[in-house]
């Protein structure tokens, strides 16, 4: 049979999506033993994890962006979930760090945006979950500055507030929510769970894939392996199980 005529017959296989959406946090997290590549693990033939982080965002150029990764072209049944993962650039100090900074009431009212754009096209609150910033490890942290020349620009009660701010919109929008921040400062001692007192390191990324992991099975859980399992298909016949 013509590969031509074979797609023809067939129906069009096309995969879920999960969409990942964030900064650095997001970007590394399909290195080896990351927060994502864990989540594209669970759901080979399930969905595609589609990895949108980008380093250095804040919510004021994230906004503008979502409407190009999901415009309103797109269909909504295709896509299962929503992480939103911002705040670790946005709380940065304004004084030191004006370029990311955003004030915390334009944060709220970004996500706020983003969410909202995502009920407009048809994705349910359901499907979005927010995330909030981790804690910040300032010592580690300021190492890092310090390595590049600058200052110390970023403090955990700060990135609190933001999270805080996080929480609060997911509440006021009904989606789902992951409070990292709190999580990651139950256990006393969270510095373990970041590489540089900013991003996270392979503890940090195995905590954050099974609490997501816990947000998204329940959402996830019916859906169907994509094509039969290869004992399954008749060899004798494979278009009867494959077209």
């Amino acid at each position: 049979m013509a590969l031509a005529e074979a797609g023809a017959r067939g129906r069009l296989l096309r995969w879920p999506r999960l969409l990942l959406f964030g900064d650095s946090i997001t970007e590394y997290s399909f290195q080896e033993n990351g927060w994502g590549a864990y989540l594209a693990e669970r759901l080979v033939r399930k969905c595609d994890v589609l990895n949108r982080g980008i380093s250095g965002y804040n919510t004021r150029w994230a906004k503008l962006i979502l409407p190009r990764l999901i415009p309103e072209s797109t269909s909504a049944d295709s896509i299962v979930a929503v992480t939103i993962f911002f705040g670790a650039n946005d709380s940065a100090l304004k004084e030191l760090n004006p370029k990311q900074h955003v004030p915390l009431e334009e944060y709220t009212a970004n996500l706020k945006s983003m969410v909202q754009y995502l009920k407009s096209v048809d994705i349910t609150a359901d499907r979005i979950i927010l995330i909030t910033p981790p804690p910040l490890q300032e010592s580690a942290w300021e190492k890092a500055c310090l390595a590049k020349g600058e200052k110390l620009n970023r403090c955990n009660a700060t990135t609190g507030q933001y999270a805080q701010a996080c929480v609060q919109v997911a509440r006021e929008c009904s989606t789902d929510v992951l409070d990292l921040w709190t999580l990651m400062q139950k256990n006393q001692d969270f510095s373990s769970y970041l590489s540089d007192g900013l991003h996270l390191s392979a503890k940090g990324n195995s905590f954050l894939a099974a609490q997501l992991w816990s947000h998204l099975e329940n959402k996830l859980s019916a859906l169907p392996s994509l094509l039969p399992y290869w004992r399954d298909v008749d060899h004798t016949n494979p278009e009867a199980s494959l077209l």
